[in-house]
């Protein structure tokens, strides 16, 4: 009850993604049959053979919450979000009882990505939740949750040293475990000793 009731709140959250994916295909499909019907009908028959194979292709994942195998990855559900939605995911989280468990990194050298990864679970029942959002790698930035969570407060200073993600709204980003003066994040992929 408690996974579903949170996957539906989360859900709404892509509410704008998936009508921005449903626009373009439904113009799309008005443009390509304006074309068949100006178009000779040998031709357009002939068109219509060579996108089939196309159709049968595998739909792409829509958008939203996935839940997953708790026993296989530990988790329920995997929330992959924009930056700007982490803040609202958060708040939902809290207001259901959750407790954060950590903030870490992750850098995607070859999209030139990082990606900070949220671990949440319930005080009072198993229901782990994973929030994942990417930012660009030359200038990484993600709205701080410490404001909701005060424990994220020496996550998100952890995650900043280690991987140099900006939490904008922080209110003390200060190294937490390296020197001051450093100007170097030790688990980014192209970091040399």
């Amino acid at each position: 009850m408690l996974l579903a009731r949170i996957k539906e709140a989360l859900d709404s959250l892509y509410d704008d993604i998936q009508e921005t994916q449903e626009a373009p295909e439904a113009a799309e499909i008005e443009t390509v049959a304006a074309e068949a019907a100006v178009e000779e009908p040998a031709a357009a028959a002939a068109e219509q053979e060579e996108s089939k194979p196309e159709e049968a292709e595998e739909p792409a994942t829509p958008p939203g919450p996935k839940e997953t195998d708790y026993q296989a990855k530990g988790y329920h559900l995997d929330v992959e979000l924009d930056p700007d939605k982490v803040v609202t995911a958060v708040e939902i989280l809290n207001r259901e009882n959750f407790f954060i468990e950590s903030i870490t990194g992750v850098d995607w050298i070859d999209d030139q990505q990082l990606e900070a990864v949220y671990d949440f679970n319930h005080f009072d029942e198993l229901c782990r939740v994973v929030i994942r959002t990417r930012t660009d790698r030359n200038n990484p930035a993600i709205p701080t949750i410490s404001h909701i969570y005060q424990g994220a407060n020496w996550h998100e200073r952890e995650t900043h040293d280690f991987f140099g993600i900006k939490f904008t709204g922080h209110p003390n980003l200060e190294p937490l475990l390296l020197p001051e003066d450093a100007d170097f994040h030790p688990l980014l992929k192209d970091f040399k000793a």
